[in-house]
Formats: structure tokens, sequence, C-alpha cells
């Protein structure tokens, strides 16, 4: 199983943390120069977890799973080797269930990378919770408060989002998160970062006091801050997509379809916005 649907995910996210910059109004890298103490990152109420997963246990969305595992995760818009009738009974075949606990998924802050005093190193996002296929395939179900609620937002290849949790709890807890624009994944514990996977070794090595990791995404992130030539040449966000008509029922999306745009809008709140190539740092 490829994982370009989750590579896709993966541009969105970063255009969107870097395009949200622009809500610190002018913050800039010379704001303070040494790193700020950052705050922790908040933590999702009980309640909060226990309403995204009720509605990624939706009979709605357990159908949508039921054909994203039939199509292998290819998008609803490109065609597959399958008529609808045998994708029909592939989705059925599938029997997709939720494994798991439902986690909350936290992302770099761009605060934090900005040195906005008191921002967290990241912040929770959105929840994701592992779904899993009679055949063995696996998916991430990702859940956004939008309003009052929580809707379903996206189904991603893989379980990165749980499996990383998961990895960071059973080797002395603390906080996963992830930096998008690398598709690093680390843990905080004890004031510093400690890598979960390679590409976050490759940036960390053993790992970094909270300090030194500050410094090291402002020296790469902070030439992409609102006003930067990086900015004004439009590199940081995107282009300004067609609206997607809401569709009946829950709003799932999944990413690679031209909906995946509505995934920024739930994650950042700056609109319609998608990206045209992966972050550059």
């Amino acid at each position: 199983m490829t994982n370009t649907i989750r590579r896709h995910s993966a541009r969105l996210l970063a255009a969107g943390l870097l395009a949200a910059t622009a809500t610190l109004a002018s913050a800039p890298l010379a704001q303070a120069a040494d790193p700020a103490p950052a705050a922790a990152p908040a933590q999702l109420a009980p309640t909060e977890l226990g309403a995204a997963r009720a509605a990624a246990e939706a009979p709605s969305v357990t159908d949508q799973l039921g054909r994203f595992f039939a199509r292998k995760g290819v998008p609803p818009n490109q065609s597959i080797a399958l008529s609808p009738a045998d994708e029909a009974r592939a989705a059925a075949q599938a029997a997709p269930r939720l494994s798991g606990d439902t986690v909350p998924v936290y992302l770099l802050d761009p605060g934090f990378v900005a040195g906005t005093p008191g921002a967290p190193v990241a912040r929770a996002e959105f929840t994701a919770s592992k779904a899993v296929a009679a055949d063995g395939q696996v998916a991430s179900v990702w859940t956004a408060k939008q309003g009052a609620g929580w809707r379903v937002v996206n189904i991603a290849t893989g379980g990165d989002e749980t499996d990383y949790a998961a990895q960071a709890a059973s080797t002395g807890g603390g906080t996963a998160f992830r930096e998008p624009q690398i598709d690093a994944w680390y843990v905080l514990r004890g004031g510093r970062v400690l890598p979960l996977d390679e590409d976050a070794r490759k940036a960390v090595g053993a790992g970094v006091s909270l300090a030194d990791y500050q410094q090291q995404v402002r020296q790469r992130y902070g030439d992409k801050l609102p006003g930067s030539a990086y900015d004004r040449a439009g590199k940081g966000g995107g282009y300004q997509a067609a609206p997607v008509a809401e569709p009946d029922g829950p709003s799932l999306l999944t990413a690679g379809t031209a909906g995946a745009a509505l995934l920024v809008t739930a994650l950042t709140g700056l609109g319609l916005r998608t990206a045209r190539q992966r972050a550059r740092r």
C-alpha cells in the first residue's frame, strides 16, 4: 500500500501551518533574541475525545471506510479496476472497525516557531482513530472540532497518528507531535524533544532540549513567516480552491480529492486553501 494519500495530507498540513502564521500578526523573528519559554501543549478533555470517537463510529463513516478499503485508498474521483457492483461487494467484505483509542494529534505550533512567549511546541489540531479491515488494511480516521461538535474530515492510509502516540506512551510517556513540513514525529518528554521516527532522528539526533529545538525550527521556517520574501512569492500558503459543496451526512473527505481543501479549513480556519507543493525548508 502506497503512502501517496498520506503524503498529500502532509503537504496540506504543511501549507496550512505556514499559512497559519498569518494569524501571528507580524510576529517577527527578532521578537525574542533567545527562545521564549514554551507552555505545555493543551490537553483535550476526555469528553471531547469521547465526542470525537462517537463521530468516527457513525454508521455512515463505517460505510465510507468500507468503500475506502475496497478502493485501497484510491480517491473516489480516480478510476479503479472494479465495477460498482464489485466495489460494493469488496466494501462489505472489508468489514471495517475501529481499533484502539481515539487520540489527539499534535502539530508543530506556528507561535512556537515565531518565538511567541508562552506558545506551546505543538497544539492538538484534530483526533485520529485507527480503522482496520478484514484483509489487514489500516487507515486513520481524522475528526476535527467544527462549531459545537466533532466531524470526520479525512481518511488517510496507515496508522501513523495512533501508532506514534502509542509508541510515545510505551517508551516513557510525553506528548507525541508532528512537524508536518518534514513529516517527522517526536515526543516532548521532560523538557526534551526526542525522535520517534527516522525523519525526526535526522533532525534532532538522539534528542535536543526544547530551547534547541525552537532554534532549529526558527532557522528552518523563520524566513517563511508573514512579510518574508517566501511569503510574498506566494509559497507559504497555496492557492484559493473552488468552494466544495457540503455532502449529505457527515463531512467525510479523503485526501487527494478536490474536497481535501476543506481539510485545511477544518484544521487551520484559514479558508479554502490547499498546497501546490511540499513546503520548502
